[in-house]
C-alpha cells in the first residue's frame, strides 16, 4: 500500500534498488545530492545532475523534462553517504516559469523496480521558490527511510547547494544551467498549457502519474486535456471567445457565441459580455460507431477536444506523441526491471558456493533466464498492443491533416489555395522511436515561431555515411530550409509573411531557385559582406522600431507603409562573410526577433562555426536544431527519449513546390 506523505513525514524503505518518479506541470531539472550524516555535501562529485547524470548508486535525467525517472541503488552508495536528496529546479534563462508557485504542484513517488509505489509526496505550498529539496532518503541505525522535505529556495540551485555546505555551489549551479540549456536546444517544445474541461479518452498508453502541462496536483487516472491557447480559450488575452476573422465583413459563427441567460427574479445580474464564450471547447463529434465488447475502439480523425477540426487534430497529434513516448518508457522500464531481476538472481546463485557449480547452479541460471524472457515477452506484448492502436490512429489521422500539418506527398497539397487565416501550427518533419519504427509522429510547432531554426549542414552522429560529402550535405540542408520556408509562405495569408535570404558566397543559388524564380522573396539573395550588412541592418532596425512602439504603448504609430508581416531571414553558409558586428546582430535577432515578428533560419555546420568559440554558444542554444538527414537528436518534453527526426522534404520529381509557390506569388500580387 502506498504511503502518501506530508511535509516532514517519513516512511521505511524495504528495498535497496528504487526508482524516484517526478511528474511536474512544466519542464524541471532533476538532480540528486549525496551528503554525510550532518547533511553536508563534500564535493561536486557527490551531485548527480544533467551535466554528470551518473554517480555511484545514482542516475538522473540528462535534460529538463516534465517527467523524470531517477534510479537509486542504496547498496552501491559510498560508505560515507548517509543521505540522498532529490532536488528539483526550474530551468533558468528561458521563457518558462521562474517560481514553483506559478506551476502545478510537483508530484514525487518512490517505487520499486516492479513499478509498485512505496511512498509519494505532492509538493504543495510553494510560492517564490525556484529550487526545492523534494525528498530525502536517509540511513538511520542501518536502515533506510524516505522523508518528505519540500524545502524551497528562491535563490535557485546556487542557494540550495550553498545551504548544504558545498563550497563550489555557484560554479556547479552554473554548470547545471549550461547542461540544461544545451538539452533544451535539442528538445521538442511542449504544447502550451491547456485548460479545457473536456476529456480526450486515450486508448493506448498507460496514463501519466500527473498532468503533463499545468492543472491540479497529479491524481491517478487519465491526463486531462487542455486547450493549446496558453491558458486561455482562443481569442487572445482578455478575450475568451473564438478568434475573430482578420478580414472585415466576415460574419461570426453563431454557434460559437454563448448568449447570457436572463437573470432570475432577485438573482444576481449577469455582467458577462454577450459575444464571449466562457465554456470549455466542445467535445469531438461522435463520428465512429461504438466498439464491440472486448475490441479496441476504432480511431477517428479529430478525436480530441477543440473549437475546430484543426485544433482537434493538433491536440490529437500531441496525444499520439505523448502516448508513444509513455508506452515506450513503460516498455523500457519493464525490460530494465527484467534484466536487473535476472542479474540479481544469478548473483545470488553465484554467491553460494554450494550452487555455484554443478547441475543445481545451471538449473537456477536457466530459470532466471526463463523468467527474464517471460517478463520481456509480456512487456513486448503490451507494447505491440499499444503500437497497433497507434498505427491505426496514424492511418486515419495522416490523410485528414490540413496542408500546414501534412507531408509534402499528401494529396491535400494538390488542392492548395492560399489561406485566409494563420493556422495554429506547422509541420517541420516526422519523429519516430526504434521500438516503433513504422509509426511516424508529425512534429508540429506553434505559429508564430517562438524559436528560430538551425538546419545543421554538418555530418550527424547517426548518419550512415551516404552523405559523407560536405557539399552534398550542404545542398541537402539548403533544400530542407527551402522546403520549410515554402511551407511557411504557403500557410500564411497573402502578404503576411516575408522571406529574406543571405547567401554571401552564392553557394545556395541552385536550391534557392524555386524561391527566386517564383518571385516570393522580398529581394534577391544578399551577396557579399555588403549584402550581409544591409539585410541585417534593416532587420535589426525593424526589431528596434517595433520593440520601442510596443513597449511604449504606441503600436499604432508605426510609420505609414510599414510592413507588419512576419519576417523570416534565411542565412546560408554561416559564418562565411560575417564579421563580429554581423554575428552580434544575428544573436540579437535570435533573442529578440521572434517576439517582434522576425525569425531566423540558419543553415550552418556547427563544427565549422566553432572557431567563434563561446561567442556563438547563446545563438546555438536559442535555435531549434534540425538536420537534413535522419538523426536521433531531439527529445520529447515528457520522458526525454531520443527521437529520430526526419525532415519534411518534397518528393523527388514532384512539382508540388513550384505549384504552391506560384499560387503564393499570384495571391501576393492580388493582395498588393
Amino acid at each position: 500500500m502506498t504511503a502518501e506523505l506530508v511535509r516532514g513525514q517519513n516512511h521505511p524503505l524495504s528495498q535497496a534498488r528504487l526508482e524516484i518518479r517526478v511528474s511536474a506541470g512544466t519542464p524541471v531539472v532533476a538532480a540528486a545530492a549525496l551528503s554525510d550524516e550532518t547533511g553536508r555535501i563534500h564535493g561536486v562529485e557527490w551531485v548527480a545532475h544533467p551535466g554528470a547524470p551518473t554517480q555511484p548508486g545514482l542516475e538522473v535525467s540528462r535534460q529538463a523534462a516534465a517527467d523524470h525517472r531517477l534510479a537509486v541503488d542504496l547498496d552501491a552508495l559510498p560508505e560515507a553517504v548517509h543521505r540522498v536528496g532529490v532536488l528539483l529546479a526550474l530551468p533558468t534563462g528561458g521563457a518558462g516559469p521562474v517560481r514553483f508557485g506559478a506551476v502545478a504542484a510537483p508530484f514525487v513517488a518512490v517505487t520499486g523496480l516492479d513499478g509498485g509505489e512505496i511512498a509519494s509526496y505532492t509538493l504543495t505550498g510553494l510560492d517564490s521558490e525556484s529550487a526545492v529539496v523534494a525528498l530525502e532518503l536517509y540511513r538511520r541505525q542501518g536502515a533506510w527511510k524516505v522523508r518528505a522535505v519540500g524545502q524551497g529556495y528562491a535563490g535557485g540551485l546556487a542557494e540550495l547547494l550553498t545551504d548544504q555546505g558545498l563550497p563550489q555551489a555557484r560554479q556547479l549551479a552554473g554548470n547545471i544551467d549550461e547542461a540544461v540549456s544545451q538539452g533544451l536546444a535539442r528538445s521538442v517544445q511542449a504544447p502550451p498549457p491547456r485548460t479545457a474541461d473536456g476529456d480526450r479518452s486515450r486508448r493506448t498508453a498507460a496514463p501519466a502519474l500527473g498532468p503533463d502541462q499545468g492543472g491540479t496536483a497529479p491524481q491517478p487516472g487519465p491526463v486531462p486535456p487542455m486547450s493549446p491557447y496558453g491558458g486561455q480559450t482562443p481569442g487572445g488575452p482578455g478575450q475568451s471567445g473564438p478568434q475573430p476573422s482578420a478580414y472585415p465583413g466576415a460574419a461570426p459563427d453563431p454557434s460559437s457565441v454563448t448568449q447570457p441567460s436572463a437573470p432570475a427574479a432577485g438573482g444576481p445580474i449577469d455582467y458577462s459580455h454577450p459575444g464571449r464564450q466562457n465554456t470549455a471547447p466542445p467535445p469531438p463529434p461522435p463520428t465512429a460507431p461504438p466498439a464491440a465488447p472486448g475490441q479496441p475502439a476504432q480511431p477517428v480523425a479529430g478525436d480530441a477536444t477543440g473549437w475546430s477540426m484543426e485544433e482537434r487534430l493538433y491536440n490529437q497529434v500531441w496525444g499520439m506523441f505523448e502516448d508513444l513516448a509513455r508506452t515506450t518508457a513503460a516498455y523500457r522500464s519493464a525490460v530494465d526491471f527484467a534484466e536487473s531481476r535476472m542479474d540479481k538472481e544469478i548473483e545470488q546463485v553465484l554467491s553460494d558456493p554450494r550452487s555455484r557449480i554443478g547441475g543445481q547452479g545451471d538449473a537456477a541460471r536457466e530459470a532466471a533466464r526463463a523468467r527474464h524472457a517471460q517478463l520481456v515477452a509480456q512487456a513486448r506484448e503490451a507494447l505491440d498492443r499499444d503500437l497497433s492502436q497507434l498505427t491505426a490512429e496514424v492511418g486515419v489521422v495522416e490523410p485528414a491533416l490540413p496542408p500546414a500539418y501534412a507531408r509534402w506527398d499528401n494529396p491535400v497539397w494538390h488542392a492548395y489555395r492560399p489561406p485566409m487565416e494563420i493556422p495554429m501550427a506547422l509541420r517541420l518533419g516526422d519523429l519516430h522511436l526504434p521500438e516503433a519504427d513504422r509509426i511516424r509522429i508529425p512534429m508540429l510547432v506553434r505559429l508564430p515561431l517562438e524559436r528560430g531554426l538551425w538546419i545543421d549542414s554538418g555530418r550527424t552522429g547517426s548518419s550512415d555515411g551516404s552523405f559523407a560529402d560536405s557539399h552534398a550535405l550542404g545542398r541537402l540542408a539548403m533544400d530542407t530550409a527551402v522546403a520549410h520556408a515554402a511551407r511557411l509562405l504557403a500557410v500564411y495569408p497573402a502578404g503576411e509573411f516575408t522571406v529574406h535570404v543571405i547567401d554571401p558566397a552564392g553557394s545556395g543559388a541552385q536550391p534557392l531557385a524555386p524561391l527566386v524564380q517564383s518571385g516570393v522573396l522580398a529581394a534577391p539573395p544578399a551577396l557579399g559582406a555588403a549584402g550581409v550588412a544591409d539585410v541585417l541592418g534593416r532587420l535589426t532596425q525593424r526589431v528596434d522600431l517595433v520593440q520601442m512602439a510596443v513597449r511604449g504603448g504606441a503600436a499604432d504609430s508605426l510609420p505609414p507603409g510599414f510592413d507588419t508581416s512576419q519576417q523570416l531571414l534565411i542565412v546560408n553558409d554561416f559564418p562565411h562573410g560575417f564579421d563580429d558586428r554581423a554575428v552580434n546582430q544575428l544573436r540579437y535577432l535570435a533573442d529578440e526577433g521572434p517576439a517582434f515578428g522576425v525569425h531566423l533560419m540558419m543553415v550552418a555546420d556547427r563544427e565549422e562555426s566553432s572557431g567563434y568559440g563561446p561567442l556563438l554558444d547563446p545563438l546555438w542554444r536559442s535555435l531549434l536544431r534540425l538536420t537534413a538527414v535522419p538523426d536521433d537528436h531531439l527529445a520529447d518534453p515528457w520522458v526525454g527519449h531520443a527521437w529520430t527526426y526526419e525532415p519534411s522534404l518534397v518528393p523527388t520529381g514532384s512539382q508540388v513546390l513550384q505549384q504552391v509557390l506560384s499560387q503564393v506569388a499570384a495571391a501576393r500580387t492580388k493582395y498588393m
